[in-house]
Formats: structure tokens, sequence, C-alpha cells
């Protein structure tokens, strides 16, 4: 092993160190055992004359120094990897399948043209999509999602975030619903029944806290996992719900359903896609990411 290739590992394996946080993080990130994970964190102490990361509580926390090159070593990782990865990419010849994490709605509405996209450029090419789980999953950190498409909260470092378009929410209900016999004002709408869309159950959101301010409270009867499963369940009952703007039009002609604006003002969520920075300079994975970018712009 020659010297200059010595300092490369040691690089790469700061630049995991750093964004892991953990000896265990970064052994399971590099396919190291944390025995010799933690070798190497010796020896990239003993190269900086640092400690680079110490423990504090349970967890391990960076120094000072740690924090100040953090950037600059992931900048080399980067670009050291974009220097043995392919310049041209051959979508002809291309066999790959790319999985992708969203909301069965978002997958309904931009599967199909982004499918499209795919097999016209790389027809060897395929896609798997996965539906969000109830709670956050690190599937882009472990490799088994290439990218995630929706709202996406709370992303750790590793993690490059891009927003695509702020959909704006609108209210849903089924045609012929007394709420659009005359102006849906605030006081009728907080009288209407209510069905709330949250992967984790919550029957409240910025809606009632909306309402609040205006001394109202709605009842919210139920809540659904998905989009597509709460607006089905709107088309058959007398229920209120919101949906996207933009997003769920094709849904919403599809089912019958009408939109009306919210009498109150809620934040416009953003949706986003989500991958892990090992996928940065990866041809392939840009280009699918300009796919979804493209598709999305569409909507």
């Amino acid at each position: 092993m020659t010297h200059s290739k010595l300092d490369l590992n040691l690089l790469v394996a700061l630049d995991a160190l750093l964004e892991e946080g953990s000896v265990g993080g970064a052994a399971l990130r590099l396919h190291l055992s944390s025995p010799a994970m933690s070798r190497t964190l010796a020896r990239i102490r003993k190269a900086l004359g640092d400690p680079v990361l110490v423990r504090s509580g349970q967890a391990m926390v960076p120094t000072p120094r740690a924090l100040a090159i953090r950037a600059e070593v992931h900048e080399l990782v980067e670009r050291a990897a974009a220097v043995f990865s392919p310049r041209d990419l051959d979508l002809a010849a291309l066999e790959r399948t790319f999985t992708l994490q969203a909301d069965d709605s978002i997958t309904a509405v931009v599967g199909p043209a982004l499918l499209d996209r795919i097999r016209r450029d790389a027809p060897g090419a395929a896609l798997r999509f996965l539906p969000e789980g109830p709670e956050d999953t690190s599937g882009l950190r472990d490799g088994r999602v290439d990218l995630e498409i929706g709202v996406i909260d709370g992303a750790p470092p590793e993690v490059r975030v891009e927003p695509l378009i702020e959909d704006q929410p609108v209210g849903v209900v089924r045609a012929g619903h007394p709420l659009l016999d005359g102006e849906p004002t605030v006081e009728r709408f907080a009288a209407a029944e209510h069905l709330t869309v949250s992967r984790r159950g919550r029957l409240e959101g910025p809606i009632d806290e909306r309402l609040a301010e205006h001394g109202l409270r709605r009842r919210v009867v139920a809540s659904a996992p998905t989009f597509s499963s709460a607006l089905l369940m709107l088309t058959m009952t007398d229920l209120v719900g919101r949906a996207g703007r933009r997003m769920h039009t094709s849904f919403l002609e599809r089912f019958g359903l009408v939109a009306f604006d919210l009498p109150v003002e809620v934040p416009s969520p953003v949706i986003a896609m989500a991958w892990h920075r090992r996928y940065e300079a990866d041809a392939a994975h840009a280009w699918l990411r300009r796919c979804v970018r493209g598709v999305v712009a569409e909507r």
C-alpha cells in the first residue's frame, strides 16, 4: 500500500466518521468491522494531532478542529470519487434498478410519466417503488432506497434534500356535498366532519392551529395513512379532506371530487427529493434525479 493510497483511505474514513458521528456507523458504511474502524480512527487522530471525535454521554461529538475541516474533507472525497467515475453515461446500455420511496399518491401521479421517460432513454433500467412507512426510515442511509420523494423533514447531514415544488393545500369533498351549497366559510368548514391524512395517525395539524385563532375547533372523525386512501374515502362519505392543488388534480378529476380554497391560511408543503451523498457523483443517479425533476415540474 503506497503512502498516497493510505492517505486517501484515511480521508474517506474521516469523511464517514464525521458524517455518521460514530465508529459503528462509519464501520457499517465502509463495510469494515468496528475494531478495524477504531484502529483507523486512531491513525487519523495521530495524523491530525486531534481526537476528532470525543465521547459526550452516550454519543460521540466532533471536536472544533473536526467541525472546521468537515466540509473540506467531504468535498475532497467527492472530487476523488468523481475522478474514478465514468464521465459518459451510456443510457442505452444501462441495466439498473432504481428504488424510490414515496407516498402512494405521488407514486401514482409521478410514476407513469417517470417510467415512460426512463424506459424511453434507458430501456434496460427499471423502477421499484416502496411505500412510506409510519416512521422515518434509514433506507437512504443503508442503501435500500436510491431516492425519496415527498415532504422531507429533519434529514441527517449525509442526506441531500432538493425542493421540487410547493403544493398549495385545498379542501376536498365529494360532488354535491352540502358544504358546496354557498360559500364554505370558516364557520361552516369547522362545523363539518373531517378526515386527516397522516402516516402516524395524527388527528390534528396546521388547519386546527389556524381554526383555533378564530376561536373554532373542527371535529376530526378519522385519519387515513395516505392521500389516495383518503380521497377514496371522501368519494363515499360527507367528510371533508384536503389535497395538494398541483399533485392531486388528476386524482380529484378521476374520483369526481371537488376542490375549494381553504377558509384559513396554512403553509404550503414542499415536495422534495432526497438522496444519500454517496450518489452525488454517480452519473446514473444524477440522470435519475434530472428525470424526476423534469416530471414533477410538469405537474
